[in-house]
């Protein structure tokens, strides 16, 4: 189902099941739908379908990747034709990752993003929470440094908590 499109058929919703399954390449604890990056699903026709992307970043060299596995799994849902498209925008940001993405995510140990427009402040135009800690994902601790900017994926940084002593990649907030 694309932006501003009906509800979706009980063979879109399946296929949107499906395809929101599919765990990001770069960051296996999450799926695409919980990453926030599927942005919609469209059938097409008997066996035909298409699907809406946007990367994390416009350079994500996921991308191929995501949509290999994206195809691999429709086509094994019967779909004979998947057409992958990158939509950049609107852009995604991390506000896009859902609670349950957050959840998986420090559960694995990377500090999850945070909200940049959450709650009733931020977008409605309310006052900014300011948090410029970050919480380590092991021990809770908000005494963390900033190792590099760049960690495993351009998308994170590397970070070292004070009181464990533990390296953790952060999402960085997008």
């Amino acid at each position: 189902m694309t932006a501003g499109a009906q509800a979706p058929s009980a063979l879109e919703a399946e296929l949107i099941r499906l395809v929101g399954e599919v765990p990001d390449p770069e960051l296996p604890v999450i799926s695409l739908a919980e990453l926030g990056v599927l942005r919609g699903l469209e059938v097409l026709g008997p066996g035909r379908v298409r699907v809406e992307l946007t990367p994390t970043w416009t350079a994500c060299p996921a991308l191929d990747t995501m949509a290999a596995d994206i195809t691999e799994v429709l086509t094994s849902h019967g779909m004979t034709e998947v057409a992958v498209d990158t939509v950049l925008a609107p852009a995604w940001s991390t506000d896009a990752i859902t609670a349950e993405g957050r959840r998986k995510l420090a559960e694995a140990g990377v500090a999850p993003p945070r909200p940049k427009a959450s709650g009733a402040a931020g977008a409605a135009g309310g006052p900014v929470a300011l948090e410029l800690a970050i919480r380590c994902p092991n021990c809770g601790s908000t005494d963390t440094r900033l190792l590099s900017r760049f960690s495993s994926t351009a998308c994170k940084a590397l970070r070292r908590c004070a009181s464990c002593g533990e390296p953790f990649d952060h999402f960085k907030e997008v």
